[in-house]
């Protein structure tokens, strides 16, 4: 179950920033809420794979609570793989659920 959560929360970060930008720490209580990650120590170096990969970009703001927050949106770069990924995964699920619910 590990691999196939490592394989998709990626593209989970993407659609959580497609629509408002966020920080880290909201990133990560989301995904955690979802059950989708087990770790914040993944989160970081996923986050800087992504802003390497140009499907997201940063920005930093000031944050009254304490130091500034960097913010992360998704590029146009990363609405295409999204996208992608979107189309992938309902012909991948489609076929696993399928299988998974034929009568034997």
């Amino acid at each position: 179950m590990a691999n196939l959560r490592r394989g998709t929360v990626e593209f989970c970060v993407l659609a959580l920033v497609r629509r408002e930008a966020k920080y880290a720490a909201e990133l990560g209580a989301e995904l955690g809420e979802l059950g989708l990650l087990t770790s914040e120590g993944t989160l970081y170096p996923l986050l800087s794979r992504l802003r390497r990969e140009r499907l997201v970009e940063t920005t930093w703001v000031e944050s009254e609570a304490g130091p500034p927050r960097r913010y992360y949106s998704i590029t146009s770069a990363g609405r295409t793989a999204l996208s992608a990924f979107h189309q992938q995964w309902a012909t991948f699920t489609a076929g696993v659920n399928r299988l998974l619910e034929e009568k034997r």
